[in-house]
């Protein structure tokens, strides 16, 4: 379900305003002899950002090929992927091949024909739970991708140096060192050295990263799965989730604040009833419970690529 600080529009009314937005794109920014650009920022969110795959499929299904993409944790690592050249049905099914272990840091991981304790080796002794090296490794054994160089798709990756607090926008170097750091989780999975900083998620600076392209892109979508909480449908929070759920909703305010100083031209924002940080295992789930957004995605760009068609006819 699109969640929205305001009453929805009428679908026509949307879908006009959609017109006029893209129209001036088109001519204020692009120019009347220039492709107009798209940029994607994917966010962080642990599992609920495998709605970021149904996301990439309206991409596939429209043959829409981002200009550029920013990712912030799973965002990173599923726009990663995105970027390096597979397409959407191969991320998912690189994730289905995980699907049945939810990755719990606290009960273990257990009933999977792939061994998710070879992926995640408890690390304690570098400073989170888990170390996702194995993990990594396994994510890169599907792409020839290494370095931001090999990437079909210029992206740029967002880490957290623990020391100054501030965010690192990665967009050279080794492509899974730097999402290794992106999705570092504090507490869950061990820091990224780099020089002389100490990287953790991107996600408690910017988990929501599409500034980083409004300056240049024509037109910019942003998928945020911070997620949320509902008293009415979830039950009284247990230590995981009060640990994990705080995470989420300090990612919720910062993305509030980006929001209000200037939101992007469509900010979706899937939601998955129930799923928590490492509930990988409900990836069938989570994209079902998609549907919503990516039927409006594909309603918004069905009219982003008709009005292009319009501009280009002599």
């Amino acid at each position: 379900m699109r969640q929205s600080t305001t009453r929805p529009l009428p679908r026509p009314v949307r879908h006009l305003l959609a017109a006029a937005l893209t129209l001036g794109l088109l001519c204020g920014q692009a120019g009347a002899s220039e492709r107009p650009t798209l940029g994607l920022a994917l966010g962080s969110g642990g599992a609920n950002g495998l709605a970021h795959i149904a996301v990439l499929q309206v991409l596939d299904e429209l043959e829409i090929l981002p200009d550029r993409i920013t990712g912030t944790s799973i965002g990173a690592v599923i726009g990663g992927l995105y970027a390096a050249g597979l397409s959407a049905e191969e991320i998912l099914d690189i994730f289905d091949d995980v699907a049945g272990s939810p990755l719990d840091a606290l009960s273990g991981l257990a009933g999977s024909e792939l061994d998710l304790m070879d992926l995640l080796q408890l690390g304690l002794s570098d400073g989170g739970l888990f170390d996702s090296g194995g993990f990594l490794r396994f994510l890169a054994g599907h792409t020839e991708a290494r370095h931001f160089d090999d990437l079909r798709i210029p992206l740029a990756v967002v880490a957290t140096d623990y020391w100054s607090g501030e965010s690192v926008v990665i967009e050279e170097g080794p492509l899974f060192a730097a999402i290794e750091a992106s999705m570092a989780v504090p507490g869950l999975f061990k820091p990224v050295h780099r020089g002389d900083q100490l990287l953790i998620d991107g996600g408690t600076s910017n988990p929501l990263p599409y500034d980083l392209l409004m300056e240049e892109m024509d037109l910019v979508i942003a998928v945020d799965v911070s997620g949320s909480r509902n008293p009415d449908s979830e039950p009284q929070p247990g230590i995981t989730d009060l640990l994990f759920k705080t995470f989420s909703i300090m990612q919720q305010s910062l993305i509030r604040q980006a929001l209000e100083r200037q939101p992007p031209h469509l900010y979706l924002k899937p939601e998955a009833a129930g799923v928590r940080l490492l509930h990988f295992n409900r990836i069938h789930e989570i994209l079902a419970q998609s549907e919503a957004v990516a039927d409006e995605l594909r309603d918004q760009l069905t009219i982003w690529l008709a009005i292009q068609a319009d501009a280009a006819r002599p």
